[in-house]
């Protein structure tokens, strides 16, 4: 069975009532991932996995991968869990001309189309087309956006280039359209962005539909199986903006009346669980989350430090102090944090910490983080933690041990937080 068929089915299940769904992940970080493809295993469910065109790219990225490197990557680390391979779905995020903004437009959407065949050369099975962003020249409405037709022409452009790989390929990837939601990497404020109109819902179906027929995409329109609209559903920096069905009624209404589109909710992370359940119910059958499974990730490693703290006459290495190694690589480097916190000093080293937006993601990987990390968790595993300490610091955790259901194991526990996050979406999506 085609890796996509998995979107065809939840498309059918949506419009015939049933509350079907399917969790994005999109992140980078290992554990993480891993989490994920344990959930997967253990579930028996298809894991979707998705990079934004910042993080994965012919030029490398923010992560120095290129699509078939980051494939690479999911395959081995499914392979480690034991996750059939036929399970793991790759997904791209906002492919588009973010990247190369600063080039002509022509020049960053021909990079653009050369990015959407080297995804599908890869093996990807969704893509989403996200050509809005204003690039040099351009006209840009008082709205402050793009002329949907030349969104439609230039995404089309993209998924015509696509479409010029599938010689190479085994699946034609399925697409999403719509952009009325923050660019990739996430908001850069707590200001919340309008919920999207019906209007502004047609008018973007309209337009592609229109421009894929005339430029001869349509067994690409075929396969357009998504919108992204804004649901109302955002966080900042330290609030989060709860779904309100009732508020996002209208735009779930228009896309009812289209029978093969659903709609993709991104910026999901931190809502409640009955939220996300709504959000399926209403028709988003695509909730992406990342945020916020990097933020249990650091939640837990910060708590892992405190108990570490405690058991210093224990250890036989130095202590990790990671938070030392992580206030240092974002001081060293803040492109990755900076615009998105208006605060100085001992504030601005709080929210850099403990923000929802969670900017730490980005520097794990930094060589001085990650022996830190790595540190942390050899020195807890010599010391072996107290379940009073495990009670203090890692409650949930710590219940779980003393029923069995988890190892003491350092890395074990950060790896279940995450999976608490994941089940909250697993719980929402599989109810059908």
């Amino acid at each position: 069975m085609p890796a996509t068929d998995v979107f065809h089915d939840l498309v059918r299940a949506q419009k015939s009532g049933v509350p079907a769904g399917i969790c994005s992940v999109c992140s980078s970080h290992p554990w993480v991932l891993r989490a994920a493809m344990a959930e997967g295993k253990q579930h028996s469910r298809a894991v979707l996995i998705e990079s934004t065109v910042n993080q994965v790219n012919q030029d490398g990225g923010y992560s120095g991968l290129v699509p078939a490197d980051f494939r690479d990557l999911v395959h081995k680390l499914a392979d480690e869990v034991g996750l059939p391979p036929e399970r793991v779905l790759l997904g791209a995020d906002h492919v588009g001309p973010y990247p190369w903004a600063d080039l002509p437009a022509e020049s960053a959407i021909d990079k653009a189309c050369v990015l959407a065949a080297e995804l599908v050369k890869a093996g990807y099975a969704k893509i989403h087309l996200d050509a809005s962003l204003p690039l040099q020249h351009d006209s840009v409405a008082k709205s402050g956006g793009l002329d949907p037709l030349l969104v439609a022409q230039r995404e089309a452009r993209i998924a015509a280039a696509a479409e010029g790989a599938l010689g190479r390929a085994a699946t034609a990837p399925v697409y999403v359209i719509g952009s009325d939601v923050p660019a990739p990497g996430g908001t850069t404020s707590s200001q919340s962005l309008p919920i999207t109109s019906a209007e502004a819902f047609g008018d973007t179906v309209e337009a592609c539909r229109d421009t894929f027929r005339r430029a001869g995409l349509a067994k690409a329109w075929d396969r357009v199986v998504a919108v992204v609209v804004q649901l109302g559903a955002e966080f900042g920096d330290g609030a989060v903006d709860e779904y309100d069905r009732v508020r996002a009624r209208p735009v779930c209404a228009a896309a009812r009346n289209h029978p093969q589109l659903v709609l993709e909710a991104h910026s999901t992370d931190h809502q409640q669980p009955a939220a996300l359940q709504q959000m399926v119910e209403d028709g988003a059958a695509i909730l992406k989350v990342g945020p916020a499974l990097s933020f249990a990730l650091r939640e837990t490693l910060f708590a892992l430090e405190h108990i570490e703290a405690e058991l210093s006459h224990r250890l036989s290495e130095t202590r990790s102090n990671l938070r030392g190694a992580l206030e240092r690589a974002m001081d060293a480097n803040p492109r990755h944090w900076r615009g998105h916190f208006d605060a100085q000093n001992d504030e601005l080293r709080l929210k850099r910490a403990y923000s929802l937006f969670d900017r730490c993601r980005y520097y794990w990987t930094v060589p001085e983080v990650d022996v830190a990390v790595r540190r942390l968790i050899g020195n807890l595993r010599g010391a072996s933690i107290p379940l009073t300490l495990l009670s203090q610091f890692c409650p949930t955790a710590c219940a779980r041990i003393r029923r069995g259901e988890l190892s003491p194991d350092p890395e074990a526990i950060v790896e279940q937080q995450i999976r608490d996050v994941l089940a909250i979406y697993g719980a929402a999506v599989n109810r059908g």
